[in-house]
């Protein structure tokens, strides 16, 4: 990202990484500075009447920083009153000159007490660790799952004023693709969505300013609701959508629901409650609020900052719902029983992330830790899983009644009997021999222009073991005539490794320096405690493609980096990263 911002940093006392609560309905007066009116990005603020950097607009008079702004008058940081005409600085009208203080003149330091005040709060803030902290945290004010009801099965939250670090990283990424670099060339991700949907013609007859800037809050909710009938019905959409002016938000909401399923229209805490009927929003807004769901609070605490897109779903009982509706076996849902997971969608400034964290998962044997970051630094994409042999070996009954449902089969001994005739192997043991403690596979920079690549996989299993199952599966593809290439293999200390040549095989035999990587590091962090992790180095892998790209969509691409995967599980709790990362 480059060093020069596309607009001043945000004062010292605000939070960066905490969105600025106090722009949003319902999260306390607004003074007439930052965030409303003669603020940011609404009028006339940013890129609003008398435009950016101008009079009344980011930082000049009534703006940023100035009279009525943010950090003066009424803060308590105003400077002494100002004479005099405007000054011309650098192009741009400055602040009115001031008279110089008369000879022993002692300018009194103002504000002084309200820092210390404020030095204390957050002290008690941090020390306590109380819920009022993570609520100043995670944005403050209203959220959408404080007006979206209670019983609601997935939830996904929207927010369009996201803390000053995300929006800086957001901005700054979105320029870098020709697809949305245009709606991104102001600093208010409200127009710069609203531009998005309107290239795809879902908002024609829509004017931005006129129909939606006016009554559009910062935050967007949506909910599913279980069907009354659950054999027959769909699911009830709820849709939550801040507001600063309930009237203009009755008119251009009408306007973009034209001829739309949400026919209900009803306020709540600052937001409008949209849902089919009339009946239905009026009861969702006098309902129980999700945000008193103890397993959403739960799952979201476990996730942390919600970023700029975050969203929640009750795996175990939106399973149960699909299996009344397909008649499919609820014993067949599996791990997905009880399962409950919260994501979030969060930025940098050099990679997007989407970090997700589960719960009620049955737990496997994952407490072997990933080898991803043993790999030789040449590795060019790479996948690490734990406890894939004690899952195999748990779920291995349900799993063979799928399995021969879908082949149709009439037994539980055919598939084995298949298995043990063709292969000479028997199931599940052998299998879950090869899996193991952990199955890393890997492929190298050197040798991909070559007719033979360099592709291996690290077996933490019984070394010996493991060798009879391969030697069993060699000696099947020599009778099939198949023409298998014969594979490398190297036994180390509780590992098989086994490679398209013996050089690689020795190689991964060895501990490597990919974890030295920053690249590595950024795309898969804390790797060592990983239970899952997958690595691609896209910028090594680039070659190969790019030649047959072009205009933009080659433009796009030479601006991925790399991309990687981590994942760790304690108990029936879990969490998964992914990070795209960007040049």
């Amino acid at each position: 990202m480059s060093d020069q911002q596309p607009y001043p940093p945000y004062p010292f006392n605000q939070d960066p990484e905490a969105t600025v609560h106090y722009r949003t309905p319902g999260g306390g007066p607004t003074p007439a500075g930052y965030g409303r009116q003669a603020g940011y990005g609404q009028q006339p603020g940013y890129e609003q009447q008398a435009g950016y950097g101008q009079q009344a607009g980011y930082g000049q008079q009534a703006g940023y920083g100035q009279q009525a702004g943010y950090g003066q008058q009424p803060y308590g940081y105003a400077p002494p009153p100002v004479e005099g005409p405007p000054t011309w600085q650098g192009g741009e009208l400055g602040p009115p000159m001031q008279p110089p203080p008369p000879p022993g003149h002692r300018r009194k330091r103002r504000g002084g007490w309200l820092l210390a005040v404020i030095a204390a709060v957050i002290v008690a803030l941090v020390g306590g660790g109380g819920v009022y902290a993570m609520n100043l945290l995670s944005g403050g004010g209203t959220q959408p799952e404080d007006v979206l009801p209670g019983d609601a099965l997935v939830y996904a939250r929207l927010d369009l004023d996201p803390s000053a670090a995300q929006k800086l990283a957001l901005f700054s990424l979105a320029r870098k693709f020709p697809a949305t670099q245009d709606s991104f060339s102001g600093d208010d991700p409200r127009k710069a969505l609203a531009e998005l949907i309107g290239k795809s013609g879902a908002l024609d007859k829509i004017d931005y300013a006129r129909d939606i800037q006016p009554w559009l809050g910062d935050r967007i909710g949506l909910a599913l609701r279980a069907p009354a009938d659950t054999k027959k019905g769909q699911p009830e959409v709820v849709l939550a959508v801040q507001v600063t002016d309930e009237a203009a938000a009755r008119t251009g909401l009408a306007k973009l629901n034209k001829g739309g399923e949400l026919k209900g229209l009803a306020f709540r805490e600052g937001y409008a409650l949209m849902a089919a009927t009339q009946r239905a929003a009026d009861g969702y807004a006098a309902a129980a609020p999700l945000s008193a769901n103890a397993n959403f609070t739960a799952d979201l605490k476990s996730l942390g900052d919600p970023g700029i897109l975050s969203f929640w779903a009750d795996m175990g009982h939106l399973s149960k719902i699909i299996a009344d509706t397909t008649g499919a076996d609820r014993a067949a849902l599996g791990l997905a029983e009880n399962a409950r997971f919260a994501g979030a969608l969060r930025f940098d400034s050099g990679y997007a992330e989407l970090s997700v964290a589960t719960s009620g998962v049955k737990a496997v044997d994952a407490s072997e830790p990933s080898r991803i970051a043993d790999l030789p630094a040449s590795t060019v994409g790479a996948v690490s899983i734990s406890g894939l042999g004690d899952l195999l070996s748990k779920q291995w009954p349900e799993l063979l009644k799928t399995i021969e449902s879908a082949a149709g089969a009439q037994g539980g001994g055919d598939i084995v009997a298949m298995a043990q005739q063709a292969y000479g192997i028997t199931l599940p043991d052998d299998a879950v021999t090869l899996l193991g403690k952990n199955l890393t596979v890997a492929v190298d920079e050197k040798g991909l222009d070559g007719e033979l690549p360099n592709i291996g996989a690290v077996l933490t299993t019984d070394p010996a073991k493991a060798q009879e199952v391969v030697a069993k599966l060699e000696a099947a593809a020599q009778k099939s005539g198949t023409g298998v290439p014969q594979i490398a293999k190297v036994a180390a200390d509780g590992r098989l490794v086994l490679a398209s040549t013996q050089d690689y095989a020795a190689l991964l035999a060895q501990d490597g320096a990919l974890g030295d990587s920053e690249t590595f590091k950024t795309a898969v962090p804390d790797a060592g405690s990983a239970s899952a992790a997958l690595y691609v180095d896209l910028d090594k892998l680039e070659k190969y493609y790019l030649n047959s790209l072009n205009g933009d969509e080659r433009a796009s691409v030479e601006k991925l980096k790399a991309v990687g995967i981590s994942g760790r599980q304690s108990g029936d709790t879990g969490s998964f990263t992914l990070r795209v990362l960007f040049n």
